[in-house]
């Protein structure tokens, strides 16, 4: 039996580093953002938020400050590197404003919304907690419904993404998605008391604008429904591909909406399973026609 011959690391690497010359892009000025501080930074964003999800989380109130207060502590310095890290990825040379400052700026703009957001997500635990007949109690929200979760990484995300802060955010956004199943992109707009019942399958696309008090189940997505190209014949960005869901709309499970100028009404419903592809009145409901129902007896010779 012959064996397959062995490549000189030498050929090898002359390879690749030739294919890499090749590359049509600009070669990376400056190290991007490490995912592994992204990801220390995210958790320690959820522990202030939410200290009882911590080991040895405090019981008084002079605990929680300085328990709190160890949090930010190490946050500021650990998510400001990596700011750092993002706009320098992004700089260009007619930038006249330097990553250092951009980053020192970005930070403190997002710390000084943290509250509001912590104020948001809490509507969305009671929210979770209102809709689901298997919640016991807001703990079990908080410690183990990857929806939460998901929505925690996207508000702290979808703050860096207004604030215009490049690649972070989606590094966020794509951390969450991998250890959740749920894909949300940052620059989606999601009002507060949103519940992502089960969750796994989730998409939400980049311009999705979702009122209040919304819920969604596993397997939707909310999508474009074609790409617009430019006179060069490159696909536009920046304009409204995705859906907008109005305040107290329910979107059951494997339900596709798809389209900038689909609008789904305030307190519609669109079942399980359904195709949307154009706008739908308040106060309706999106279904399939009924499946027929066959029950066969099984011959099987016993």
């Amino acid at each position: 039996m012959s064996s397959v011959p062995e490549v000189p690391d030498a050929v090898l690497v002359r390879s690749l580093v030739q294919s890499i010359g090749r590359d049509p892009w600009p070669a990376p000025t400056a190290d991007p953002p490490l995912l592994e501080e992204v990801v220390a930074s995210l958790e320690r964003i959820r522990i202030a938020l939410f200290p009882r999800v911590a080991s040895g989380h405090p019981n008084s109130a002079i605990e929680l400050e300085a328990f709190v207060h160890r949090q930010v502590t190490d946050l500021r310095p650990r998510l400001y590197r990596q700011l750092v890290a993002s706009y320098a990825c992004a700089a260009s040379p007619e930038d006249h404003v330097s990553p250092v400052q951009r980053a020192s700026d970005a930070i403190n703009a997002f710390l000084g919304q943290i509250a509001d957001i912590r104020a948001i997500l809490t509507v969305d635990v009671q929210a979770a907690y209102d809709g689901d007949p298997a919640a016991r109690n807001v703990d079990e929200i908080i410690l183990c419904y990857p929806g939460f979760y998901a929505l925690i990484v996207h508000r702290v995300a979808h703050a860096l993404h207004l604030l215009g802060v490049p690649l972070l955010p989606r590094m966020m956004t794509e951390w969450s998605h991998r250890a959740t199943g749920i894909d949300i992109h940052p620059g989606a707009s999601i009002g507060k008391g949103f519940f992502i019942d089960h969750g796994t399958g989730v998409v939400i696309g980049e311009t999705v604008v979702i009122g209040e008090f919304c819920k969604v189940y596993q397997g939707v997505t909310l999508g474009a429904k074609s790409f617009e190209k430019d006179e060069s014949g490159r696909l536009r960005k920046d304009y409204k591909r995705h859906p907008t869901l109005e305040d107290h709309v329910t979107v059951y499970a494997g339900a596709t909406i798809l389209g900038g100028d689909t609008v789904i009404g305030r307190g519609s419903v669109i079942a399980g399973g359904v195709f949307v592809t154009q706008s739908v009145p308040r106060n309706h409901l999106a279904a399939q026609p009924r499946a027929e129902l066959r029950v066969l007896e099984q011959r099987t010779g016993i």
